[in-house]
């Protein structure tokens, strides 16, 4: 079984920067397609970021691209989300999930497909 545990959040002004993190327990990380997804209050659970296994296979959301950075390390089976230019929309939980059936190690889009999730970490971004 994995488990998830993301940390980092907080509360920031617009415009400042902010650095996720999310430990994976277990062996195979390096197998796993790995996403950011956030969630704010009386919204759906929308796709930010994903990386695949495969080197250089990273997908973001339009409205991250440019100022949000995913990558990881798998020696310490850590995936990070590196947040620039905040902003208030951006406030919300942030969560970390595993995809550990994915076997063309491409990024994965849909958040049915994945298969473990952390518990979240709160972002407030303020005006």
């Amino acid at each position: 079984q994995v488990q998830l545990v993301e940390s980092g959040g907080g509360l920031v002004q617009a415009g400042g920067s902010l650095r996720l993190s999310c430990a994976a327990s277990g062996r195979g990380f390096s197998n796993y397609a790995m996403g950011w997804f956030r969630q704010a209050p009386g919204k759906e659970r929308e796709f930010v970021v994903g990386i695949g296994w495969r080197g250089g296979s990273t997908g973001y959301a339009d409205s991250v691209k440019g100022r949000f950075t995913m990558f990881r390390d798998n020696a310490k089976n850590t995936v990070y989300l590196q947040m620039n230019s905040l902003k208030p929309e951006d406030t919300a939980v942030y969560y970390c999930a595993a995809d550990v059936n994915n076997g063309l190690g491409v990024v994965v889009w849909n958040k049915y497909e994945y298969d473990y999730w952390g518990q979240g970490t709160q972002v407030t971004v303020s005006s």
